[in-house]
């Protein structure tokens, strides 16, 4: 088995629910269309988020204005409500044992981040988590643009290169089989799916070889217990 000085981490849905993240930009819209329209913020948060849990993706500010009787002013208020929902102060929490097993990892690796999304939304959501001290290097693909997100490789050379570790003695860990390891493994990295119960990306299957990962576990703590095999 290889030997890791360096675990590369992904954010979403890995270090912390992401699901929060969307009821948190939710409350947002739905507080904003209360003071605008007066529409009950409590009735609009459970109207989302229902669209949400039945796998809506990308139009869900224009179903639910439709389900309001508002659809004929969509054009004017989903760039509004994207607008809130991107800008806003997230409320939201790392899962229950990123804390205790980051802190044990760092005596013993080297931590980084590679993470997609636009720019200013991941460094809201970093600030919010509160877990910068635990990092050695942390890197937003979109400082470079959409071009550069995974699996571009680009952003995974850059947190080596801070790290000061060559592939081969890194390993990333992601959740989205469609995205997260097809840029590390190209480079050399090993990679390891947190194929978390619930997640958002739990049922997905990598549309290739290339896309998967090396080791799959179920929670940080088995990640934990895998890495420590593996130290360096």
């Amino acid at each position: 088995m290889r030997k890791w000085t360096a675990i590369v981490f992904d954010l979403d849905d890995t270090l912390y629910p992401e699901s929060a993240f969307v009821l948190s930009g939710f409350r947002s819209v739905a507080a904003w269309m209360e003071e605008r329209f007066g529409i009950d913020r409590e009735k609009g948060v459970i109207q989302l988020r229902s669209l949400f849990e039945q796998g809506v993706r990308g139009n869900t500010f224009n179903l639910w204005l439709a389900q309001l009787g508002l659809e004929n002013q969509a054009e004017d208020l989903v760039p509004k409500l994207v607008e809130i929902y991107r800008n806003h102060n997230p409320k939201i929490y790392p899962f229950p044992e990123t804390r205790p097993i980051l802190e044990k990892m760092r005596h013993s690796f080297l931590l980084g981040l590679v993470s997609d999304g636009h720019l200013g939304v991941q460094q809201r959501k970093w600030e919010a988590l509160g877990l910068s001290h635990f990092f050695h290097a942390v890197v937003f693909s979109d400082a470079w643009g959409r071009e550069a997100w995974k699996p571009n490789t680009k952003p995974f050379r850059e947190v080596l290169k801070m790290l000061e570790v060559a592939p081969h003695d890194a390993v990333y860990v992601g959740d989205n089989p469609l995205k997260d390891f097809l840029g590390a493994r190209a480079i050399g990295m090993a990679t390891i799916w947190v194929r978390r119960p619930g997640g958002l990306y739990t049922h997905l299957q990598p549309p290739s070889t290339a896309h998967g990962a090396d080791y799959i576990v179920d929670s940080l703590e088995s990640l934990a217990a895998l890495v420590e095999q593996n130290a360096g």
